[in-house]
This record gives structure tokens, C-alpha cells and sequence, in this order.
């Protein structure tokens, strides 16, 4: 708790200062565009308006998807990923129910960072793809997906981009009347989903705002359309059925036969979270200054293969030989637990050069237990501390930018005998700059940032320094208000993650033997991107095509050995490409007064290569999705088609994926278009496919969500 307590007393500090005050650009996100793709508030051809503890006005963003109000409601799911799934150029991990990280132009991991109004999740979410973002998006009043030179500002982790959630958890702004209530609830039938979440802001004195919040949400085994199991592991448990059965083994045959028939729920997929918090904000005309206390509970199954098994030693007292136990087909779940505060600081300086000064802390107290059936496997604890310190200069015509340093630290700890990580700390700082420049028709940026990381272990004697160098510039021509395009290069460096150096035994959860490699040097790309934003009466485009070029990219992959009855998972480095695009359109197609119906689709796709090694391992396929929308201020129903292209360009020992098809429809009502009160129904996957994706680790056992009817509401008053 030591964290937590620095952070309460840099907090009463920063009150013990002058008052603040509040400004015009500190409107509740709630006031943001609330559209769904291809509408006009959403379309971003003039200018992408963000709300992170950053420049807020980043014009030359060559890529942002802004999900809010109803998009928002429709689309949220327990994990950030799944709630993402359907963004332009965001598919996601879907390693469980309880477990599904976002996955941007193909990357994931530490290629990208998770944030919360620009600070990041502080979980252990990044290291593996079991481990749950402890971000519940219940409490998300906005979530932005970045690209483009400015995510610089975020840290060498967002070479793949950025997702910030954007919360009232630090109150923005005074609530209207004085007072703010939001009520949240869902109903999804594919898991028996019950979930509910309110928060309520209140004006108490001269601006200082209160907060609160909490929400709950739990799920039952998930439902899948269709059998549980792929096709190639079913065959494999039809096959080994038959062998049983010829030796005389039926027990053996007919648990074999069971799992390859098995359909319907995937056995251990259930979920139950839980959050809470509570925050103030003193809002006066010379800034703002707010803090946040929250609480973040959730325990969820992890789905296993059928067979999957494996050994370890434990040793005895006294020195004697240590015995083999075996493990066998024992229920995995995973408890998490994260406690965490965070401040939020501006003073408006009002200068000729320099506008403000912004501070963002964040610290985190984390425990997550993996169990194996009533037993404690292995206890991961983790504490860490981000912040962030700026400098936004004025806009000075046409010049404006910002400058800053930012540090992260973090203590981590396994302890069990699957502790495929040893104890480890990792601390890092960073300084960088943002810089913007507009000369009539033609925008210029320009992002440089140092990265001084240090991973240090004792426990194996690991003690490992990186000076990473990363530099960004934008170019644009806007000929019109209508018509933008322009070109993003980029040359980042990034320095391996413990995980990455330091990894080295057996990982129940994700059933296989992970090994590092010490050695690993810093990984370094190159990033070129062009893109176009247009609009000629009712149709909008917006399309970018995107290249990467690595050096030393560090990945990992199956080796095709087995340690410990696992399969071996080892941290290789070699020199990789990548190359993708990702376009979105929509035309309106009839309008009177305020009925529109309109047309959009999405279209993305990714390819990777490593260098003397084939296909970068779970690299999604190519996807298309086409809506048709039709509705007033009041009414919209909307129905889509997603297509996902099969992939059958995979590393050597993973296996390919069938393409799928899904149809979703959905009627929104807005009784009062004054207020953000909504009412979703919603079907998807209405006809009951078997669907997975390719860049999940358990794709062969987790198929995604069959026939899911919801029921969604927002209450707002």
C-alpha cells in the first residue's frame, strides 16, 4: 500500500495550492459525439476531438475510432476486446469469456497499451493472454482507438496503438442542476449475462464535484454455436476414442467420444465481476484538481483443452528426491483482485506560449490467484505506479504542442510452483514532445520521445539497461474541408518486457511451458502509413494503408517440444514485416427531416511475416462488415453482416481457421432525445454459427458466443 499512500499525500499537496478553476474544454465526455459508424457526428473528415490527458485537439490523427453513447451500449461485453471487436482494424484476443484484450492491426501485447484517461491499466493483462484487463467497460463513458505519431506520447508500447477508456470516475466537469445519475444495465442470454452499474455525480460546494460508482456483472458457461470443438481437435478426440475402444479402455473411449460431441455451453467459462469507487473533483476558474479510489473484483473460469495435463516437481523437506504430481484435467479459474487511486491535475497558466500544466498519477496494489480445482496454483502480486507530467503550449498561429516526462515502476512476485516468472522489477522513464504545425491547407506533425527502461531480477541474476529512441512525423494536405490526405513515418524502439527476458516454466492457465530469452536486445521498426478522409454529400471515406518494418521483433512460438507434459511456448527475435489497411464508408441513402437511412461497411486486413520463419503467429484474417441503418432522433434499427475470411496463412505448428459469418441486428430507443436515456435490443450471431478467431490462444476449445440476445439500458437523469 506504500503506492497508494504516496499518492494520497502527493494529492494533498496539490489541494493545499491555489483554487482552480474550470475551463470550456473541460465538458463531460458525455457531451461528445454519440453516433454509430459512418453518421455524421462521428465522421471524423475535418477534425478527431479526444478527450486523454493530452493535446485534446489532434487534428492530424491518422487514425481514431471513438466508441460512446448508443454504439457504446450496444457493444459492451465484460472484457475491453470483445467490446472493441467490431472497430475498424480491432479484433481481440478471445483467449475466455473472462479474458479478451484488444488486438490492433494485428498487434497485441506489448505492442500496445491500455489506458485509462491516458494512464495505464497497471494489471499484468499485457503479459499473457489469460490474465484479464482490469478495466471493467460497464464504467467507460468513451473509448478511443489511436494510431499515428501521437501515440508516442503514450509510451514505445504503442507501437501497435492505443486504447484509452475515459470514465467520471474524476469528475470533468459540474454536473447540470447539481446533480448527474447514469444507471446501466444488460441482459445477454448466450451466458445467461446479468449485469448492472450506476454512478452519480454531485456538486457539494463551490466547485467540488463527488463521485460514485459501482457495478456488477455475472455470467454462466457461454454458449456457442455449434460444437464446443474444432474440427481438427474433434477428429483427434474421435480418433484417440477409437484406439481406446480397441484396447478395451471405455472409460477412457467414452470421455474421448463425449468431448469430440460435446456442444452447446464451453465447460468453466463463467464469470463474476465486481467494482467499486469513489472520487472528488475541485473545479475553479484557475483548473481543476480530482482523485479516485477504486476497487476492482473478478473471478472467472479458464476453458481447458480435453487431455490436457502435465507434471511438476515439488520438492520435499530434508532434501530428498522430489516425486512427480500429476495434474490432470482440473478446473482452472483465476481471482483478481486491484485496488488502485489516481489524481488528475490542471492549471490553467493562460500564457503566450504556455496554456497549461497537466499532472496524471496512477498507483495500483494487484493480486491474481490461479487455482487448479479447490488448490491455489500460483499467487501473482504485482504493485506499480504511472505518471505523467505536461506542458501544452498555445496555440500561436498555428503552432501548438506539447512536452512532457513520464515514469512507470513496477514490483512483480509469483509465487507457487508454476511461477514461470520470477520475482522482477521493471522502472522506466521517459521525456517527449508533440508538436503540431498548420499552414493554410497543409498540417505538419512531429513526435519525438527517450525511454530509459531497467528489468532487474535477483532471483536469476538478471540486471538488464535499454535506451530506447522513438521519432514520429505527419504530413497533410486538406485542400477542402471535405478532402484530407496524408502520410505518418515513424521509427520507434522498444525495449523486452520482464516476461519477455525472464519467462521459464510451466503456465497452467495458458497449459504450456513459456521460456524466455535474457539475451533479447531492443526491438526497432520502422512505420510508414497513408491515408485519406473524404466526404462529397452523403458518402464519407476514411482508408489507411500501413507497413511496418522490424528489426529484432521479438515474438513468440510453439517449438514443437514439450516440457513438463506441455507444450513449449519460447521468446525467438528476428527481423519482420508487416502490411495492412483498413477502410470505413457510409452514404446516407434517403433523408426527411430527422429520418435517415444509411449505408456503411468496414473492411480490414493484416499481413505478417517474420523473416526465415513463415507467418507471424494469430495475425487476424480478412474481415469485411456491411449495416444498413434506418431511424429518427428517437428510433434506429440496424442490421449487419460481418464476414471473416478463413486463415489458412499460419507459423509452423499452429493450425488454420475457418472464416465465419455473422448477421447482428439491433432497435435502439431514445424516449427523450434531451437526455442520454437508451433502450437496446439487440440479436447477434441470430443464425447460431460456430465462430472463432484466429488470434486467440484457445480458439480449438473457446468458440465465440452462439445466438446472443440482449437486452440493454441506459437511464440518465
Amino acid at each position: 500500500m506504500l503506492r497508494l499512500t504516496l499518492l494520497a499525500g502527493t494529492a494533498a499537496a496539490l489541494v493545499s495550492q491555489p483554487a482552480f478553476a474550470q475551463t470550456s474544454n473541460l465538458a463531460p465526455a458525455a457531451d461528445a459525439a454519440q453516433a454509430a459508424p459512418g453518421s455524421e457526428q462521428h465522421e471524423e473528415s475535418q477534425e478527431i476531438i479526444v478527450t486523454g490527458n493530452y493535446v485534446r485537439e489532434l487534428s492530424l490523427l491518422s487514425g481514431a475510432s471513438v466508441l460512446t453513447g448508443t454504439e457504446l451500449l450496444r457493444d459492451v461485453r465484460p472484457q475491453l476486446g470483445d467490446t472493441l471487436a467490431r472497430q475498424a482494424g480491432v479484433s481481440s484476443t478471445s483467449f475466455s469469456p473472462g479474458a479478451s484484450r484488444p488486438v490492433l492491426r494485428g498487434f497485441q501485447g506489448e505492442r500496445i497499451r491500455v489506458l485509462t484517461d491516458g494512464i495505464g491499466s497497471i494489471d499484468v493483462s499485457n503479459t499473457s493472454a489469460d490474465h484479464a484487463v482490469t478495466i471493467d467497460p460497464l464504467t467507460a463513458e468513451r473509448i478511443e482507438v489511436l494510431h499515428g505519431p501521437a501515440v508516442l506520447l503514450f509510451g514505445s508500447q504503442a507501437i501497435g496503438g492505443a486504447v484509452n477508456v475515459l470514465d467520471r470516475r474524476i469528475p470533468r466537469a459540474l454536473p447540470e442542476n447539481g446533480a448527474h445519475v447514469d444507471v446501466i444495465g444488460a441482459y445477454g442470454s448466450a451466458a445467461d449475462e446479468r449485469s448492472i452499474g450506476a454512478g452519480a455525480d454531485v456538486a457539494v460546494g463551490e466547485g467540488l464535484v463527488l463521485h460514485l460508482d459501482g457495478t456488477w456483472r455475472k455470467t454462466d458457461d457461454l454458449r456457442a454455436g455449434g460444437y464446443v470443438l474444432s474440427p481438427a481437435i474433434r477428429a483427434e478426440q474421435l480418433e484417440i476414442a477409437a484406439e481406446e475402444a480397441e484396447e478395451g479402455h471405455l472409460d477412457e473411449a467414452a470421455e474421448a467420444t463425449e468431448n469430440a460431441n460435446r456442444r452447446g455451453r464451453i465447460p468453466n467459462s463463467g464469470t463474476e465481476q465486481k467494482t467499486l469507487a469513489g472520487g472528488f473533483a475541485l473545479i475553479r476558474d484557475g483548473g481543476s484538481l480530482g482523485v479516485s479510489v477504486s476497487w476492482f473484483d473478478s473471478d472467472y473460469g479458464v476453458p481447458t483443452a480435453p487431455g490436457a495435463g502435465h507434471h511438476h516437481h515439488e520438492g520435499e523437506e530434508g532434501g530428498e528426491e522430489a516425486e512427480e504430481a500429476e495434474h490432470g484435467e482440473e478446473a482452472v479459474t483465476i481471482g483478481l483482485e486491484q485496488v488502485r487511486a489516481d489524481l488528475r491535475a490542471q492549471v490553467n497558466v493562460g500564457g503566450s506560449f504556455l496554456d497549461q500544466i497537466r499532472v496524471r498519477l496512477g498507483a495500483a496494489d494487484y493480486k491474481h490467484t490461479e487455482f487448479e480445482g479447490d488448490e491455489v496454483g500460483t499467487v501473482f502480486n504485482t504493485q506499480g505506479m504511472e505518471g505523467r507530467f505536461e506542458l501544452v503550449q498555445a496555440d500561436r498561429n498555428g503552432w501548438r504542442g506539447a512536452s512532457g516526462a513520464q515514469f512507470f515502476q513496477r514490483d512483480f512476485e509469483a509465487i507457487g510452483a508454476e511461477a514461470f516468472v520470477p520475482a522482477n522489477e521493471t522502472s522506466q522513464f521517459g521525456l517527449f514532445t508533440l508538436q503540431e504545425f498548420k499552414l493554410g491547407g497543409i498540417e505538419l506533425e512531429a513526435a519525438g520521445r527517450y525511454e530509459h527502461t531497467k528489468v532487474r531480477s535477483n532471483v536469476v541474476d538478471v540486471d538488464r539497461s535499454f535506451d530506447a529512441f522513438s521519432a514520429a512525423f505527419g504530413a497533410a494536405y486538406a485542400p477542402s474541408e471535405a478532402f484530407r490526405f496524408g502520410v505518418n513515418l515513424s521509427r520507434a524502439e522498444r525495449a523486452p518486457a520482464a516476461e519477455e527476458l525472464l519467462s521459464n516454466g510451466p503456465h497452467v492457465a495458458t497449459q504450456a511451458f513459456e521460456i524466455g530469452d535474457p539475451t533479447l536486445a531492443k526491438e526497432k521498426s520502422w512505420g510508414l502509413e497513408a491515408y485519406v478522409r473524404a466526404q462529397a454529400g452523403p458518402l464519407r471515406l476514411r482508408a489507411s494503408v500501413y507497413a511496418n518494418w522490424f528489426d529484432d521483433y521479438i515474438f513468440q512460438t510453439a517449438t514443437g517440444e514439450e516440457q513438463d507434459e506441455l507444450p513449449v511456448f519460447q521468446y525467438f527475435q528476428r527481423d519482420a514485416r508487416y502490411f495492412g489497411f483498413e477502410a470505413e464508408a457510409s452514404a446516407d441513402l434517403f433523408k426527411a427531416g430527422d429520418f435517415t437511412i444509411r449505408a456503411d461497411a468496414v473492411a480490414d486486413y493484416v499481413r505478417a511475416t517474420v523473416d526465415a520463419g513463415g507467418p507471424v503467429p494469430r495475425i487476424p484474417p480478412l474481415r469485411l462488415l456491411g449495416g444498413l441503418e434506418a431511424g429518427s432522433d428517437t428510433l434506429t434499427a440496424r442490421a449487419e453482416v460481418e464476414w471473416v475470411d478463413d486463415q489458412d496463412r499460419v507459423a509452423e505448428l499452429e493450425t488454420p481457421t475457418d472464416g465465419f459469418t455473422l448477421v447482428n441486428a439491433s432497435l435502439a430507443w431514445r424516449p427523450w432525445s434531451a437526455r442520454e436515456t437508451t433502450l437496446i435490443l439487440s440479436a447477434n450471431n441470430i443464425f447460431d454459427v460456430d465462430a472463432r478467431r484466429h488470434a486467440s490462444f484457445t480458439k480449438e476449445f473457446v468458440p465465440l458466443a452462439g445466438r446472443d440476445i440482449r437486452v440493454s439500458a441506459r437511464v440518465s437523469f
